[in-house]
């Protein structure tokens, strides 16, 4: 089974029991993690599309590892203005192992008859003129 999820505004092509680089997640080594922004799954038979997610399922995962990639260059320059920047980032990541693909039975909230009670219906009030009048 193959599931699109989104992280922190990318998106993973995922299967179950593969390893991916994810940007940073936090947490320590051997913690387990829930992604639950899936936007589409296939398996191999049904494929599924959210509008925009795709409700009770979620996805489980373990963080493997910690680290950073390779520096990436930043150069910015003017031609003819003698304006050259040069900068360098080295960006977190998160090596990640997918577990499982969970299926979650929709439970419907319960309606509070009391709450409904408490509540008052709200009225509008007109304002009265203020104003007074000089004789």
């Amino acid at each position: 089974m193959q599931a699109l999820v989104e992280h922190k505004g990318k998106q993973f092509l995922v299967e179950e029991n593969s390893e991916l680089k994810f940007p940073y997640l936090g947490g320590e080594v051997g913690e387990k993690f829930q992604l639950e922004k899936v936007l589409y799954t296939d398996d191999f038979k049904k494929k599924e599309f959210g509008s925009p997610y795709i409700k009770n399922l979620s996805i489980t995962g373990e963080i493997l590892s910690h680290g950073r990639d390779k520096k990436v260059v930043v150069f910015k320059m003017k031609r003819r203005k003698g304006y050259q920047v040069k900068n360098g980032h080295r960006q977190n990541y998160t090596m990640v192992k997918i577990a499982k693909f969970k299926k979650q039975s929709a439970a419907k909230p319960k309606k509070d008859d009391s709450a409904a009670e408490t509540k008052k219906p709200t009225t509008a009030k007109k304002k009265a003129d203020t104003k007074k009048e000089s004789k």
